[in-house]
């Protein structure tokens, strides 16, 4: 996520922490670098110049100058700034008491409207609404059974109507809520390719007749510039509460997520993070600041690791690290845990520098498939007592797993290791994951 805008961000920024003594020449000079390296990102050629200027007014102040580290100060400020440019935001949303809680999803086709409908009724329900997805989607071919497929698999209800208008569907799904005791209603609009009379006719149709209590777009964070300009049109027709990027696991730039507050006023609240209807998360802009400057984001992992990993499982597996009598049942129980939380090289970049974390390029998920897969093809007394594996059960083991014998062998000896390991550390009385 934003990597090619971190990595010339960071860049621009040594010019800062390099020099002993800044004024405000070198400043000047240091924050073209910082100009250059937004536009790069494809952000808004306002916003980085309103950006920069706003950085510059704090920086050559004398506190900054006449400090003990002034290049510290400088990257501080551009820190404030970012969270400053993309804040602030409240991803709650709000509770209608006389009715069902209605939400409008609003984008251009291939957005990803259908697929956020979902995650955001699963993000809902984890904050114990009862969502129903209304499909008000009848221009794009499929585009209800497109709805209905993400509503079963979410495990929420979807309800439909191929002959009525899309505002007639929606009346029609809000009344279906009240009936059903279901008390948010989040509503799949109709996009199209580009912005046109009919489509904001359609939508602005549907937020008159049924006046809902979110209008949020939808927007393709990898568009960039054209995600903000659509962002900026759909504002001037519809009055948004704010905006969901999607894909923003897969945008290195970043000029979504850094000009849409400042073209539309309207905050991002929610941003999709990768392809499972989990993969919504609340837009908090401190720990998208952190990302950007390679910080990190450890309150998303902790927050990540509380919401995926079973805390019992995770007490008795460290108990079994600190006796080392952990079985490989254990560790690929540990491994489904953790992989619940997402891919293992989008953690490690929310680890403060993870970036900078030596052969991370090479980490892939394959891997850890496999090593699944491997584990899974042994009998629970392999599991337990893997000394018992001889020739013919790696090979029957291998087959099983779609490997080679030298990868069944390749994993025990790293579980031995590791159990080695741990035994030394137990004999040397150092403790482990908080055990002394």
């Amino acid at each position: 996520m934003f990597e090619a805008l971190s990595e010339r961000l960071k860049a621009a920024l040594k010019a800062f922490t390099s020099r002993g003594q800044l004024n405000e020449k070198n400043i000047a000079e240091g924050l073209r670098e910082v100009r250059t390296a937004l536009l790069e990102a494809d952000v808004n050629y306002k916003v980085a110049r309103d950006f920069i200027e706003r950085v510059q007014q704090r920086a050559v102040g004398q506190d900054v100058i006449r400090s003990v580290t002034p290049g510290q100060q400088v990257v501080k400020i551009v820190y404030d700034e970012l969270i400053q440019l993309m804040g602030p935001v409240d991803s709650a949303i709000p509770t209608n008491d006389k009715r069902p809680t209605v939400i409008m999803l609003c984008g251009l086709q291939g957005h990803g409207k259908t697929t956020t409908a979902g995650k955001l009724g699963i993000y809902l329900r984890k904050k114990g609404r009862h969502p129903l997805l209304v499909a008000a989607d009848l221009q794009r071919p499929a585009a209800v059974d497109q709805l209905e497929q993400v509503g079963a698999a979410a495990g929420i209800p979807v309800f439909t109507d191929r002959q009525a208008s899309p505002p007639r569907v929606c009346k029609k799904g809000v009344r279906y809520a009240e009936e059903n005791g279901l008390n948010a209603v989040i509503l799949d609009t109709a996009g199209r390719l580009h912005i046109d009379h009919a489509m904001m006719a359609e939508v602005r149709e549907i937020a008159e007749r049924i006046e809902p209590d979110q209008i949020l777009l939808v927007c393709n964070a990898q568009t960039g510039q054209d995600a903000v300009n659509s962002a900026a049109e759909f504002n001037k027709q519809l009055e948004l509460n704010g905006v969901i990027l999607t894909m923003l696991d897969g945008d290195a730039r970043g000029g979504a997520a850094l000009s849409v507050k400042a073209v539309t006023g309207k905050p991002i609240k929610f941003v999709g993070v990768g392809e499972k209807l989990e993969a919504l998360e609340e837009f908090h802009p401190e720990r998208m600041a952190d990302r950007i400057l390679g910080m990190g984001d450890v309150r998303t992992l902790v927050e990540k690791a509380q919401e995926s990993i079973d805390r019992e499982q995770a007490m008795d597996f460290q108990k079994k690290l600190r006796d080392a009598s952990f079985t490989l049942d254990d560790f690929v129980r540990q491994l489904e845990q953790v992989r619940k939380m997402g891919p293992i090289k989008s953690l490690l970049k929310m680890l403060p520098f993870g970036d900078k974390l030596g052969g991370m390029e090479e980490v892939d998920e394959k891997d850890f498939d496999q090593i699944q897969a491997i584990i899974y093809s042994m009998t629970p007394e392999e599991r337990s007592h893997p000394d018992v594996i001889d020739h013919s059960r790696r090979r029957r083991i291998a087959a099983g797993s779609g490997t080679e014998p030298h990868d069944v062998n390749g994993l025990l000896k790293q579980f031995r290791a590791m159990q080695k390991m741990m035994k030394q550390m137990r004999r040397r009385g150092k403790g482990i994951f908080g055990f002394g």
